[in-house]
């Protein structure tokens, strides 16, 4: 239920068709359009919203008792640290994107497809392992021994299990803990901190949904994505490599390495998204949004919105993880949350 739930919010905002934006051009630093949005935002559970333009924050807003101090669950709003971690690991050496990954993980080796399986593959969820149920995810252990059922490169299959595959490629590659990698690489330079991270009965992090974090801190990861890897104009991760989070799979053209992209797609992709399953409809972008929109997202509707076009980070986070799990969920809708934020239209 939940897999569904959360790519058929997403749908809202991907969805193509003849209704969308009107011909009003977005406007991010319009205040009216921010009061319009946070009060949508907290009719439908929002805790928190904060809009930064040009690493500015132009609104913020705390309802039903938020705050801005308030570490909250991320969900799978948690991915997307995975695919900025996987490039940082490019840029460093110590993988590549293209290695088969049973070269790290043998027990894959004598296996017809998993021994064919590279990190690309896994991170966009691609690489034939199932995705498993999102509100459990395995160990590290349990989550290797999980047999491939379909070819690399031919099913997108959305869920936990290959990032904790990933988590377990990472352990072993650094011989030590992915999380501190990711803090240490990633999260100190841009002055991060993570409120909570969730470990399994292995000890080891969830990285499909472990993450706790301030809508400040949040937007503070959004912020390091917008500027393309830099922060305080020093570079973190290499622009090139980080735009690679932002390229879609032959199989599903809406989800980059563990980023949901918000970009233009044609009839025929449409129809074969379609036949992937798993929940996933004919998705492509809303009308007027801008092209280059990418969004984190998790259950309860947790989203971090990002365009380097509009210069804009948007992070929302809102109660209700639990419900959303269980199948019930708000009347949040990312189109018309994001109409309101950009063009003050309902």
């Amino acid at each position: 239920m939940h897999r569904r739930a959360v790519l058929k919010g997403l749908a809202s905002v991907l969805l193509g068709g003849s209704r969308g934006f009107a011909q009003t051009l977005p406007d991010p630093n319009n205040p009216l359009f921010h009061k319009l949005a946070a009060a949508y935002s907290a009719r439908n559970r929002g805790i928190a919203l904060l809009v930064v333009v040009d690493g500015q924050t132009v609104f913020e807003d705390y309802p039903n008792g938020g705050s801005p101090t308030r570490g909250h669950e991320l969900a799978s709003g948690t991915k997307s640290f995975c695919g900025v971690m996987a490039v940082a690991a490019v840029q460093d050496g110590l993988l590549s994107l293209e290695e088969p990954l049973a070269q790290t993980l043998t027990e894959w080796q004598g296996d017809p497809w998993r021994s064919q399986i590279n990190l690309s593959q896994l991170l966009h969820l691609t690489s034939g392992i199932p995705g498993g149920n999102l509100a459990r995810p395995p160990t590290y252990r349990a989550a290797l021994e999980t047999p491939a059922e379909a070819p690399p490169g031919t099913r997108f299959s959305y869920g936990p299990i290959p990032f904790q595959v990933f988590g377990e490629l990472m352990r072993r590659k650094l011989k030590g803990d992915p999380l501190e990698y990711l803090s240490q690489r990633i999260f100190k330079p841009i002055g991060l901190e993570y409120t909570f991270w969730r470990r399994g009965p292995d000890g080891n992090p969830h990285l499909p949904s472990g993450a706790f974090l301030t809508a400040r801190s949040w937007a503070k990861f959004g912020e390091l994505v917008r500027q393309g890897g830099r922060w305080q104009g020093q570079r973190v991760v290499d622009e090139e490599l980080l735009q690679k989070c932002f390229e879609p799979s032959r199989v599903n053209p809406i989800y980059g390495l563990t980023w949901w992209l918000g970009r233009p797609i044609s009839p025929a992709q449409r129809a074969a998204i379609g036949r992937v399953g798993q929940g996933i409809d004919a998705l492509a972008s809303t009308p007027g949004l801008p092209d280059d929109m990418v969004i984190a997202a998790g259950a309860g509707d947790q989203r971090l919105y990002i365009s380097r076009k509009l210069r804009l980070v948007v992070v929302r986070q809102a109660e209700g993880i639990v419900e959303s799990l269980a199948g019930r969920r708000t009347a949040f809708s990312d189109a018309a949350f994001l109409r309101l934020l950009l063009t003050g239209q309902g």
